[in-house]
């Protein structure tokens, strides 16, 4: 008899600590650091995503949902950036909690100054193993961006809510233009 495979387990105990989490009532901060310290333990390990969530489109990055708590407090994704790839500046209208699984991320943050998006000079770079937060409270609009141009890059990310079918926002910077959008999943 062989032992269990370890992917279903990282994820698994991942998702149970989240649940605790989320059923104890936690407030967004409380919430946020709960979820932040249980995704650094799963991001410091690379032996647990399934390869199919883990596949790059050749033309934009993919987002894979790989749980939704039933009552939508939650959602777990790994987002593949194949070389280069980008998002545009966007949104996510509630907390969000990324950790590095492979590769390396660029993150710029952008704030509301006098009706226009101004950049933040610093572009943050997450590595594996580390973890960076958004929400409406503490900033959440940003362009993130896969740091490599030859290689995928992986991260997971934690939302407060289905973020699949959340209605958020991509802006433009250069016009202020703002347009509502619903992501959802590359395999759901």
């Amino acid at each position: 008899m062989t032992a269990p495979s370890p992917l279903p387990g990282r994820l698994a105990d991942f998702v149970q600590g989240m649940n605790a989490a989320v059923s104890a009532g936690a407030d967004e901060t409380r919430a946020v650091r709960a979820c932040e310290a249980l995704l650094q333990e799963l991001v410091a390990h690379d032996d647990w995503l399934p390869e199919d969530c883990s596949r790059p489109h050749p033309v934009h990055y993919q987002q894979y949902l790989l749980h939704r708590d039933p009552a939508d407090r939650y959602s777990v994704v790994s987002f593949v950036w194949g070389p280069g790839q980008r998002t545009p500046v966007h949104d996510h209208c509630t907390w969000g909690v990324i950790g590095m699984l492979r590769g390396a991320e660029y993150s710029r943050a952008y704030a509301r100054e006098n009706g226009r998006l101004v950049p933040s000079a610093i572009e943050e770079r997450i590595e594996p193993g580390q973890t960076t937060c958004v929400s409406p409270s503490i900033g959440d609009i940003h362009l993130v961006r896969n740091a490599f141009d030859d290689r995928v890059s992986i991260s997971i990310h934690v939302y407060g809510t289905d973020i699949g079918k959340q209605s958020r926002h991509v802006y433009d910077p250069d016009t202020g233009a703002v347009k509502s959008f619903v992501s959802g999943y590359a395999n759901a």
